[in-house]
């Protein structure tokens, strides 16, 4: 499976279009988590607690993206987006991390 943000193949013919796919994962932070990313924060360097937490969380949603362009029976995705949003309020430190783009078929 073929995952790319432009919006086509180069030397590919993209014979059809499957439609939308997406993919969302969750990630959320913990108090232990918050008090040493700040401690981190205060004396500087980064937070590769975080960092690790949001790069599987970003794995999950484009499997999640491109088991369901599979589904449809594409062999590619195209225009790809990747979209955080920190979700804030009675969620806490919840940060949602949605993908999507369109799910093609080509030759």
């Amino acid at each position: 499976m073929i995952l790319t943000s432009a919006n086509t193949l180069e030397n590919k013919e993209i014979i059809e279009y499957k439609g939308l796919v997406t993919g969302e994962s969750l990630i959320g932070a913990n108090i232990y988590k918050d008090l040493f990313s700040g401690v981190r924060d205060v004396v500087g360097g980064r937070t590769s607690t975080y960092e690790e937490e949001i790069k599987k969380a970003r794995d999950i949603a484009l499997k999640s993206m491109e088991e369901k362009a599979e589904q449809l029976g594409a062999n590619a995705v195209i225009g790809l987006k990747i979209s955080y949003d920190n979700l804030g309020g009675t969620m806490g430190n919840t940060i949602l991390i949605t993908t999507y783009g369109t799910a093609i078929k080509y030759e």
